[in-house]
């Protein structure tokens, strides 16, 4: 059932605009934008620290209690979007580019990410078994170069990271774990990569290549991959999407015999038998590399994206009630429900590539199932979005030929407090903007900037309050600086209160709230002439808050 749509004026796109360039503002608290000189008009009215107070805020999802939040502005919340390497789809969108072009196109990808207001990327960067840096175990990815195992001249990874940072986007890298190519052909496999050394590793199906994830070397190698990027740059997460077992070709069988007949000990010698054995598999991969990431840095998230039907409840009365021609548990051999019952992941973030009302697999019935799934635990739950879908003909459904479509998304996952935020398929979609939907996106959910959810499980607590908070106001622009902890990865919240004080429920929701920032400093607008009460705090990895520190900036 579709929520009712809100009201807008038709000047709603100049509104939106506005919004976008407030969203650009805000995010560009980065310490290029906050470490430089105060800007003047020539009318120098500075305003000091009236006033330094602490005050608590709350951690956890929900506001503090008591408290009334806007909707439109919910303080924590994912916002990201897929830049998607494999055949070029997103970045870089063609092989071979020189690096200055490669590095343009990625950043303009993450200036349009800050532009829609966003927080958050996820990049591919191991699309078939090679990679987006220079790793010591594969070779680097023909999708850069054309060439396996040709570098780029550069570290686009490290360069990924730095730029997004930079930016107030956290960047989740995305790896498919068994993928070795999209065709059949091994010789064009860089000779010195895993899959060509063994290619007893290898088997071919549905015209690509694939690494038998019934193989122990094949996990290891994977687990290895994956963990030397976790250990040399600083991602936020590792992404998996919802390959595991390929999709099936037909009645044709995955071809795993032999590594059955070598590995499937304990499990029976039948078709349910070898089902169990495949999700084994995969099962073991998901629950070592949770146990390797967190052990190595337990603030990088580990997510999941899978096909959303885990099963239908035609199948298993646990299901949900759709009737998908695919379900991850029988087909891909993914039990994503176990992962997210057992927490071996920190956050899901379902597929949900069908409109509200679809009747094979309803968006309005498969969002509630997967909140009823993350109910409980300490997993985050993010749905991923088909902007790849909206007007594109043939439309699936006519439901895609309208631009509030995705809008109506975004609405109907209000009713479920469970979802922590949206993934959008892909960057290079959400910039083509088909029909304006992402304009509506922004304009009835993304005025304001959002931190991201807090992160369970890591050692430790809230960071400290900030120290020393100093204010100054030359003209229409005002200067903050303090003093942080100097931990790494710690960053910094500045909000904005007209007139003067903070009141207990002020910062329960991010109406006040103009973005983060890496640096102890930041400058701005000073949002009118009247007097304002800035507030600061820190946040760590985990994106917990610190107490609030607030001064008052006199008016002019």
């Amino acid at each position: 059932m579709r929520l009712p749509r809100p009201a807008r004026s038709r000047s709603w796109p100049a509104a939106c605009a506005a919004g976008l360039a407030a969203a650009v503002t805000a995010a560009l608290l980065s310490p290029a934008a906050a470490s430089g000189p105060g800007g003047s008009d020539g009318d120098d009215v500075p305003g000091g620290v009236e006033q330094e107070v602490e005050q608590d805020v709350e951690q956890e999802r929900a506001a503090p209690a008591g408290c009334a939040t806007d909707a439109d502005h919910p303080k924590r919340q994912l916002r990201a979007d897929w830049i998607a390497s494999v055949s070029n789809i997103d970045w870089p969108s063609a092989p071979g580019l020189p690096a200055a072009e490669q590095r343009a196109e990625l950043v303009r990808y993450l200036d349009e990410a800050v532009g829609r207001g966003l927080n958050a990327v996820v990049l591919q960067v191991r699309p078939t078994a090679d990679t987006f840096w220079p790793s010591d175990l594969e070779p680097w990815s023909a999708w850069l170069t054309g060439e396996a195992g040709t570098g780029p001249g550069y570290d686009p990874l490290r360069f990924a990271v730095r730029e997004a940072h930079a930016r107030g986007l956290k960047l989740h890298a995305w790896f498919n774990p068994y993928r070795v190519s999209q065709t059949t052909d091994r010789s064009a496999l860089d000779p010195e990569s895993p899959a060509a050394q063994h290619p007893e590793w290898v088997v071919e199906y549905g015209g690509k290549l694939y690494y038998d994830p019934g193989l122990p070397q094949v996990r290891q190698l994977t687990t290895d991959v994956i963990m030397e990027a976790v250990r040399r740059y600083d991602i936020d997460g590792v992404h998996f999407d919802d390959y595991f077992y390929p999709y099936p070709v037909g009645t044709t069988p995955f071809p795993d015999d032999a590594t059955f007949a070598t590995y499937g000990g304990g499990f029976p010698d039948t078709p349910e038998g070898r089902a169990d054995w495949r999700r084994d598999n995969v099962n073991r991969l998901v629950e070592g590399l949770n146990q390797r990431i967190h052990r190595a840095k337990p603030w990088v998230l580990f997510g999941v994206s899978p096909f959303a039907v885990w099963r239908n409840q035609a199948t298993d009365p646990q299901g949900s009630a759709t009737t998908a021609g695919a379900e991850t548990y029988d087909d891909l051999y993914a039990d994503t429900r176990r992962w997210v019952r057992e927490e071996w992941i920190d956050y899901v973030a379902p597929q949900v590539y069908w409109n509200i009302g679809f009747a094979a697999a309803d968006y309005g019935v498969l969002v509630p199932w997967w909140s009823e799934q993350v109910t409980g635990t300490d997993v985050q739950l993010y749905v991923g979005q088909a902007t790849y879908k909206v007007g594109v003909e043939p439309v699936q459904d006519p439901a895609w030929r309208d631009p509030e479509e995705m809008t109506d998304h975004l609405f109907f996952n209000r009713d479920h407090p469970q979802v922590d935020g949206d993934i959008y398929f892909s960057a290079k979609q959400v910039r083509a903007n088909r029909l304006g939907h992402m304009d509506l996106v922004q304009f009835d959910h993304y005025q304001r900037p959002a931190l991201l959810p807090v992160t369970a499980g890591v050692p430790g607590t809230a960071p400290k309050a900030v120290k020393r908070l100093d204010a100054e106001r030359r003209g229409q622009q005002v200067r903050l600086t303090w003093r942080g902890s100097g931990k790494a990865g710690e960053r910094y919240a500045v909000y904005r209160l007209p007139g003067r004080g903070v009141g207990a429920c002020d910062l329960a929701d991010a109406t006040h709230l103009l973005g983060t920032t890496e640096g102890p400093s930041w400058r701005g607008p000073a949002g009118g002439t009247g007097p304002a009460t800035y507030v600061v705090t820190a946040l760590d990895r985990a994106h917990r808050e610190s107490k609030a520190v607030s001064t008052l900036v006199r008016g002019r």
